[in-house]
């Protein structure tokens, strides 16, 4: 739902610095597109390069661990008691303990538990891996010297500098698909450091579980949630396109340093 990232200036006091340049890189990691966009004066730099090797390395680490697709995931070998708690790698205990606060600070709009074929309910963290992940990842990007960077993940975007940069780092400006058409970009947000989470139904179908009724919602429209760490952000995405009125509510009290952007939102199906 979030169509790319645009670097658009420098910050007002950097009009004497060299012209910004810009690398790309592109991985196919966790089922999706994973980008990395990095500016700065030097981006050929091979320190620039070794960093994003960094943060693919971490995601495929994670996928490793926590993919619910991966027959030998930490994951699903521990649910199927091919492995014992005490030889998970401590990432599974860790993202446990935040969808548990994600379900509490969401009041159940968000729950990483579901009731699989037969009753059976299964862990399935997908709703918040993922934002977790790349904000983990980006931590490889920050120690790097004069850069901002972008990392962008099916949906979910975050946004930041390395060291030295002291306030001068570009404007990112991304741009919001149109729920009701994928060719139009129908808002835009800028940040310099940050993160933008969009959660909807238009590319992946029902794969939003409401879990007051266990049933994927089809509805139209698109939740977007802009704020400082991409994980949360992505858990009030999730929860917003559930129910946008409660969601806006319990983050201008819980977390009031996001805030939230819905686009064309239907009805409940």
């Amino acid at each position: 739902m979030i169509t790319g990232e645009v670097p658009v200036r420098a910050a007002r006091g950097d009009r004497h610095r060299a012209p910004w340049g810009r690398r790309a890189f592109v991985r196919q990691l966790m089922g999706l597109p994973v980008s990395v966009h990095v500016r700065a004066e030097q981006p050929d730099r091979s320190d620039v390069a070794a960093a994003a090797d960094r943060v693919f390395a971490h995601l495929r680490r994670v996928d490793r661990v926590l993919s619910t697709w991966r027959a030998d995931s930490d994951l699903l070998r521990l649910q199927h008691g091919e492995l014992d708690d005490g030889e998970a790698h401590p990432w599974l205990a860790e993202v446990v303990e935040l969808s548990l606060e994600a379900e509490d600070r969401t009041d159940g709009l968000f729950r990483a538990w579901r009731s699989r074929d037969g009753g059976r309910v299964a862990f399935d963290p997908l709703g918040l891996v993922k934002g977790w992940a790349v904000a983990g990842a980006a931590a490889h990007l920050d120690t790097v010297p004069a850069i901002s960077y972008s990392i962008g993940a099916g949906g979910d975007i975050v946004v930041g500098a390395g060291r030295g940069m002291g306030g001068g780092e570009p404007v990112w400006r991304i741009g919001i698909e149109d729920p009701a058409d994928r060719t139009r970009v129908l808002d835009v947000v800028s940040l310099t450091r940050g993160a933008v989470a969009t959660s909807g139904a238009t590319a992946r179908g029902a794969h939003i579980v409401d879990p007051r009724t266990g049933q994927g919602l089809s509805r139209a429209g698109s939740a977007t949630v802009v704020g400082p760490d991409l994980m949360w952000a992505d858990v009030w995405a999730t929860a917003a396109f559930v129910d946008p009125a409660q969601a806006a509510r319990l983050m201008s009290r819980k977390d009031p340093a996001y805030r939230l952007i819905t686009h064309r939102m239907g009805r409940r199906p």
